[in-house]
């Protein structure tokens, strides 16, 4: 056997675990990408879809007059045809509700909870998205190494961010 043909093989087995690993890091990489994009937008999407798909539900004001254990609540003045008044409505207590001011909501289906509604609404619903591309974008930077597309998600991630936090 000839020298030059010995010395291929080891260079040539190490192209093709060369690949293997390359191909198994962006696999890998590539499905947490996935997976905390997804996760953000299934966090998202519990809100979001009552402030996005307002067709047929309840929209009004509510006057928070109370907070306390994690919630705020208040009279609810309907909006919307077919809406009724409410004694006491539930939204969540977040740094996006303060006791005294009044809200716009969309209340969901069947229950007394609320949703703010509006752009500022919209936005904090999206918030766990912002947060998931910020964490994603590290991944696709330094796992997958595209640190162009990294830095679109992480600047797309405090966008989304930053447009929350003024709007509400």
């Amino acid at each position: 056997m000839p020298a030059s043909a010995a010395a291929a093989r080891p260079r040539q087995a190490s192209s093709v675990s060369s690949v293997l690993l390359r191909f198994g890091r962006v696999a890998s990489m590539g499905t947490v990408t996935a997976l905390i994009l997804i996760a953000g937008v299934w966090a998202s999407w519990g809100t979001a879809q009552h402030v996005l798909l307002t067709k047929g539900r309840e929209q009004g004001t509510v006057e928070v007059t109370r907070c306390g254990g994690g919630t705020c609540s208040g009279p609810y003045s309907p909006v919307s045809a077919g809406s009724q008044a409410r004694e006491r409505v539930v939204l969540e207590d977040s740094v996006a509700v303060a006791k005294g001011r009044t809200y716009s909501v969309v209340l969901k289906p069947g229950s007394a909870d609320a949703v703010r509604s509006g752009p500022a609404g919209v936005l904090y619903a999206w918030v766990p998205l912002g947060g998931a591309l910020l964490l994603a974008s590290v991944v696709v930077a330094g796992g997958l190494r595209r640190t162009r597309a990294g830095w679109v998600m992480a600047g797309a991630g405090v966008a989304l961010l930053t447009a929350a936090f003024v709007a509400v």
